[in-house]
């Protein structure tokens, strides 16, 4: 393997990238970065086995984006992704590494979004697409999507685009792809189908396999948050505020630091920023003060918050999940050193859920759900440390001046002592009011489908001749019929129907039953009662460029 001891410098990459990678803290090459730049900046076709969490975004972005030429206005970058959450976390990743790069587009292509958004951004021309099978293959039959130019296509996850259902989308796709241009695929498994993909559409790849690296961080205490009904600042201020000691909180970028210590510092808390953007006097100066206790709450950025060793740390927060699980480690590894134990909270959105799985394998662990501080619990901690403060102030020797004013208010007021202590009591407060109240409870009409964090059958057999689905959903739910206008005349097939509520309305295809094609319309069996919402997004979900238009189907 190339030495990587002197990072990413000693890869013939482009000023612009080198320094967005070290903005985001990366320092030395991870094993599948290091074996697979080279490669690709090389011209050379690469078929790589690593799982998810291992940097192998960075390993294809990196190079394939050092050889796109902004000056032309057509893609010349695909990256497939199974999901439309990957494909977000792939697009989101690589605008990180291109934000340095001028007159770049990048541009996400997958279920969820509006069609005309996204035919406006190819029209102006985007040289990079991220995108799901399914909707790349609706805007090559639009029209909307060329790849006559494309330099190169990385399939990301393809033994899960297999168990989708999405190979032969896939094969679609490579077929409308230049024969010369650079292909990388990346596998966790090598089934035999995607062996033959890869001598029918690759050149001499060159084969690299990572093992999965799993690390232990057993005496941290880890739980995730599911980002809901509360904002994350007020989620963040919650679970802080049950802490006795100092808290990390990691941010993404630098301007996320200052303006999430701002509205910690206007929450009442301590807080303070830590970024590359400051000078090391002042990044040590914040440290000092971390340490001595004159402040409590410090959001740093993975680069900046490098080595930081604080006895008091005994809380780290992911206000932003990380890349990759190794900056996941390194973020936790903040708390918990030398022996003592430590606590580490993620904040998860529901696209993310799928870096939230990798993690707890690569940690060994199961990570529970955990639920915030309840407004009783909130106002039963405040009345703690306000019962204490008051107990160090009976001390003070000038107590009796004060009770003579408290007389003379009384008196003057006319009313009781007890009213009298409840106003000075309101005054006290500050700005964090001893008396709490939850915010109104979510309206789960609104609420999508749950993904469930197993994946157990997900995608059931489809009948040989490619017209019914007759599986029974593994979901033990009930189910109804509904109609869709899409069918066998239009081209249609059970897959695209699957794959299209799946992706669309972010239902498990568990929860997918029998789907029957007719000439121009197809039913599908899917769970009672679903939200209103979900249909929304249903209807205007196209199939083979034909809205589904989906309602019930009375019995």
């Amino acid at each position: 393997m190339t030495d990587i001891c002197s990072g990413f410098a000693q890869f013939s990459l482009p000023s612009e990238i080198l320094r967005a990678v070290a903005e985001l803290g990366y320092t030395e090459p991870s094993p599948i970065q290091a074996q697979t730049i080279p490669l690709l900046l090389d011209g050379h076709d690469v078929l790589g086995m690593a799982q998810t969490g291992t940097g192998k975004t960075a390993a294809f972005s990196l190079p394939l984006l050092a050889r796109i030429d902004v000056d032309v206005k057509h893609p010349q970058l695909m990256v497939l992704a199974p999901t439309r959450e990957l494909a977000g976390q792939v697009a989101e990743s690589i605008e990180q590494y291109a934000k340095q790069i001028p007159h770049l587009k990048i541009l996400a292509l997958y279920g969820g979004q509006d069609y005309g958004s996204q035919l406006r951004a190819l029209r102006r021309g985007s040289q990079v697409i991220v995108g799901t099978p399914g909707r790349v293959i609706d805007h090559i039959e639009r029209g909307s999507l060329k790849l006559d130019g494309l330099k190169a296509l990385v399939l990301d996850e393809a033994d899960e685009m297999l168990r989708m259902g999405f190979i032969d989308d896939v094969e679609t796709i490579m077929a409308q792809t230049p024969a010369e241009r650079q292909t990388a695929l990346f596998s966790a498994t090598m089934p035999s189908v995607i062996k033959k993909l890869t001598k029918k559409y690759m050149r001499d790849p060159k084969e690299i396999k990572i093992a999965e690296k799993t690390e232990t961080v057993a005496n941290i205490k880890q739980g995730y948050w599911m980002v809901n009904r509360y904002s994350k600042q007020e989620a963040l201020a919650r679970i802080v505020e049950m802490q006795d000691n100092a808290t990390i909180v990691f941010a993404r970028t630098k301007q996320a630091t200052v303006e999430l210590a701002s509205a910690m510092e206007a929450r009442g808390f301590r807080s303070e920023a830590l970024n590359g953007d400051m000078s090391q006097n002042l990044r040590e100066r914040a440290v000092e003060q971390l340490k001595n206790g004159k402040i409590d709450v410090v959001i740093a950025t993975d680069v900046a918050a490098r080595g930081l060793d604080v006895e008091r740390i005994g809380l780290v927060v992911n206000y932003d999940i990380p890349f990759d699980t190794e900056a996941y480690v390194h973020r936790i590894g903040r708390t918990g050193r030398a022996g003592r134990s430590g606590e580490a909270v993620l904040f998860v959105a529901r696209r993310e859920k799928r870096m939230l799985f990798q993690i707890e394998r690569a940690t060994r662990q199961k990570i529970e759900e955990i639920q915030l501080p309840t407004a009783k619990e909130l106002e039963h901690r405040r009345l703690e440390r306000f019962n204490a403060h008051l107990g160090q102030l009976g001390e003070s020797e000038k107590l009796a001046d004060y009770q003579e004013l408290v007389r003379d208010l009384a008196e003057q007021n006319d009313g009781s002592m007890e009213e009298l202590a409840a106003k000075l009591l309101m005054i006290a407060q500050g700005s964090r009011p001893l008396k709490v109240a939850e915010p109104p409870a979510q309206d789960s009409s609104n609420a999508r489908v749950r993904r469930p964090r197993q994946s157990q059958g997900r995608t059931a057999a489809v009948h040989s001749r490619g017209e019914r689905r007759r599986n029974q959903p593994t979901a033990n739910v009930p189910m109804e019929r509904y109609r869709v206008e899409v069918g066998r005349n239009h081209g249609a097939q059970p897959k695209h129907i699957v794959g299209a509520i799946a992706n669309e309305a972010n239902i498990e295809s568990q929860y997918i039953g029998r789907i029957e094609l007719f000439d121009d319309h197809s039913t599908v069996e899917l769970p009672k009662g679903m939200p209103d919402n979900v249909f929304q997004d249903l209807s205007k979900t196209y199939v083979k460029q034909r809205k589904l238009r989906i309602r019930r189907v009375e019995q």
